[in-house]
C-alpha cells in the first residue's frame, strides 16, 4: 500500500496550494465543454406540457441517434428520464407565459408552417443566452459536439440537411463574434439509429466511409471559421460501455470478446480517415488543426513490487495505449496482442499507411485516479476488466479514501494524478501538444436542498484549484500542453445517470424554466481568469 505523506512528499505536491492565472503561458486556452446530445436533451419541464413537447428532438430535420432509442428502453436510464425534450434549445425564445401559449397554438395546428421558423429561431436564441453567460464568466474557447444526424439525418450521407448546417453556423458565428474559439468535436458517442439498424454501427467497417462523408462536409462548411477540430471522443468508452458492459449505447453485451475491440479498431479507423480527408484537401487552404480525445485514469502502482509496476502499466496501455499507440506506432501495445490474441483485429499495410498522418494534438479527458496491484483473479465481471489481471484500488495504506468523493461512485478527487498523465503522455508520445478538453466533477441532485446550497459548491471549487495547479506543474515540467476545458458549462443528462449527477458550473433548475444559476465554482473561475488579465496576485 502507498503511504500518502511519503508519496506527497516525493512527488512535490502540495494539496493546499495556490493557483493563478499568471502560472500559464499568456497564450493558454482557458475554456467549457458540452456534448450535443447531452446539452441539447433537457427532458424536465412543466409536467403538464411535457407529452406535447415529446418529439421536439427532431425539429430542424435531425434524424434518431442510438442514444434516443437507448434512452427509451426500461431499466437503462436511472431515473428513467430520456432525450426526447429538447425544450432548452427550442423553448427558451419567450417569457414563459407567451412561450406556452404560442407551444399551445403549434401543437393545435394554429401556425402551420410558422412552427418550424418559432422553433429554429429559439433554438439560436437559446445558444447565444448561453454563449454569453460564457463570455461574461471570462472563458475565451468552448469545445462543443456536432450531432452527425443533424447534418446527415440517416448518418449515409446522401442528403445534407440545410437546417443542421445553419443551426451550427450559427452558433460558430456567435462564438466568433464574442471572441471566444470553437473547439468542435464530430462525434461524441450520438451515432445516428439508422447506421446501427442498417449496417451494424462501429462493428461494420463501412462506418469508416460514412464518417469520412461526415467528416469531410463538417470541414467544407464550417472550417473557414473552425480551427480546431476533434474526430471521436472517447473511443474507449464507446467500445467498453457500448458493447461489452453494456450501460450506454447501443447497450451490447451479447460478444464481449470481439466486438468492443472490432468497435474501437473502427474508430480508430474512421479519426485517421478523417485527419487524412482534412491534411489532404482543407489543412493548407483552412489553417486548422485536428486531434483525438482519449480518457484515462491514472494508474499508479500499488507497491515497488514488479508485479505491481507492470500491472499498473498495463492498465495504461488498455486504456490509452489502445487508441495512441496504433496512431504513434502502428499497432496495438504488445501486452494487448500478448493477452487478446486474435480477438484483437489487424492493421494492414494500407491501413498503417493511413495511421501514420500527424496528430496535430492530443485531446485527454481526465477525471480521477487509482492505486493498481496486480491480481490473478480478477473480481471483475466484465471480460475488458479480467484480462488485464489488476485490481483497482481507492485507499492510501491505513485506509484513508485516495481523495474527497464526488456525487459518481467512481470519481475521487485527485488532483496529482493529472500532472502525471500528462507527463505519461507526454514521453510516451512523441511529446504532442495536449489540450485536457474534459475536467470536473459532480454533486448529487437533490431537490431537498434550497438553491443557495446547490450553488454553494465548495468541493468543486477546491476540485479546479487542485487540478489546474497540477496542469501548471506539468507545464514547469516540460509537457507542452496548450489548454484545459472544465466539464462542464450546464448540469445536463448525464448519460445512464441521467439528471441525477449535475457536473455543470452553472445550475440548470429543471423545474422553473430551466432557469440559468451560476455556481460558487463559476464565480471562481471568472475571479481566477480576470485576475490574470489584471495581472493581480494569486486568486484564492
Amino acid at each position: 500500500m502507498v503511504k500518502k505523506e511519503e508519496f506527497l512528499r516525493e512527488t512535490g505536491h502540495n494539496e493546499n496550494g495556490s493557483v493563478s492565472r499568471s502560472d500559464f503561458p499568456p497564450n493558454f486556452v482557458f475554456g467549457v465543454a458540452t456534448s450535443a446530445y447531452q446539452s441539447a436533451k433537457i427532458v424536465e419541464c412543466h409536467d403538464m406540457y411535457k407529452a406535447k413537447l415529446e418529439g421536439a428532438c427532431k425539429q430542424g430535420g435531425r434524424g434518431p441517434s442510438i442514444w434516443d432509442a437507448f434512452s427509451h428502453i426500461e431499466g437503462k436510464i436511472i431515473d428513467k428520464s430520456n432525450g426526447d425534450v429538447a425544450v432548452d434549445h427550442y423553448h427558451r425564445y419567450m417569457t414563459n407565459r407567451f412561450r406556452w401559449k404560442v407551444i399551445d397554438s403549434i401543437f393545435a395546428g394554429e401556425y402551420g408552417g410558422i412552427a418550424e421558423i418559432l422553433f429554429r429561431e429559439s433554438y439560436n436564441y437559446f445558444y447565444e443566452e448561453d454563449i454569453d453567460l460564457i463570455a461574461k464568466l471570462g472563458f475565451n474557447a468552448y469545445r462543443f459536439s456536432i450531432s452527425w444526424s443533424r447534418i446527415f439525418p440517416d448518418g449515409l450521407g446522401t442528403k445534407i440537411n440545410a437546417e443542421g448546417i445553419n443551426f451550427y453556423n450559427n452558433i460558430i458565428n456567435a462564438l466568433l463574434e464574442r471572441g471566444i474559439q470553437p473547439y468542435v468535436t464530430l462525434y461524441h458517442w450520438d451515432l445516428p439509429l439508422h447506421l446501427d439498424e442498417s449496417v451494424g454501427g462501429w462493428l461494420n467497417k463501412q462506418i469508416i466511409e460514412y464518417f469520412a462523408v461526415y467528416a469531410d462536409t463538417c470541414f467544407a462548411s464550417f472550417g473557414d471559421r473552425v480551427k480546431n477540430w476533434i474526430t471521436l471522443n472517447e473511443p474507449l468508452q464507446t467500445a467498453i460501455n457500448g458493447y461489452d458492459v453494456g450501460i450506454f449505447a447501443p447497450g451490447r453485451r451479447e460478444n464481449a470478446r470481439i466486438e468492443p475491440y472490432l468497435a474501437a479498431h473502427h474508430q480508430i479507423l474512421a479519426h485517421a480517415a478523417a485527419v487524412s480527408i482534412y491534411q489532404s484537401k482543407y489543412k493548407d487552404k483552412q489553417g486548422g488543426q485536428v486531434g483525438f480525445v482519449v480518457d484515462c485514469e491514472w494508474a499508479e502502482a500499488n507497491s515497488d513490487t514488479i508485479e505491481d509496476k507492470a500491472a499498473a502499466a498495463r492498465r495504461l496501455d488498455f486504456q490509452i495505449g489502445w487508441f495512441l499507440h496504433p496512431l504513434y506506432f502502428g499497432d496495438y501495445p504488445e501486452v494487448m496482442r500478448e493477452r487478446l490474441g486474435d480477438q484483437l483485429p489487424k492493421f494492414s499495410e494500407e491501413d498503417k499507411k493511413i495511421l501514420s498522418n500527424k496528430l496535430d494534438f492530443i485531446g485527454l479527458n481526465h477525471y480521477t485516479s487509482r492505486f493498481i496491484s496486480h491480481v490473478t483473479e480478477c473480481a471483475e465481471e466484465n471480460y475488458y476488466y479480467k484480462v488485464q489481471e489488476m485490481k483497482r484500488i481507492e485507499e492510501w495504506e491505513g485506509g484513508q479514501a485516495i481523495g474527497e468523493k464526488a456525487a459518481s461512485e467512481w470519481l475521487y478527487v485527485v488532483p496529482w494524478g493529472l500532472r502525471k498523465i500528462l507527463n505519461y503522455v507526454s514521453q510516451k508520445y512523441a511529446a504532442t501538444p495536449i489540450f485536457v478538453t474534459e475536467n470536473g466533477m459532480d454533486d448529487e441532485d437533490n431537490d431537498n436542498l434550497p438553491l443557495h446550497e446547490m450553488l454553494d459548491d465548495k468541493l468543486r471549487v477546491r476540485y479546479f484549484k487542485g487540478y489546474l495547479a497540477s496542469v501548471a506543474q506539468a507545464i514547469k515540467d516540460g509537457v507542452d500542453v496548450r489548454g484545459y476545458f472544465a466539464w462542464s458549462l450546464l448540469d445536463n443528462f448525464e448519460w445512464a445517470q441521467g439528471y441525477t449527477k449535475r457536473f455543470g458550473l452553472v445550475y440548470v433548475d429543471y423545474k422553473n424554466g430551466l432557469s440559468r444559476h451560476p455556481k460558487s465554482s463559476a464565480y471562481w473561475f471568472s475571479r481566477f481568469l480576470k485576475a490574470g488579465e489584471n495581472k493581480k496576485g494569486k486568486e484564492e
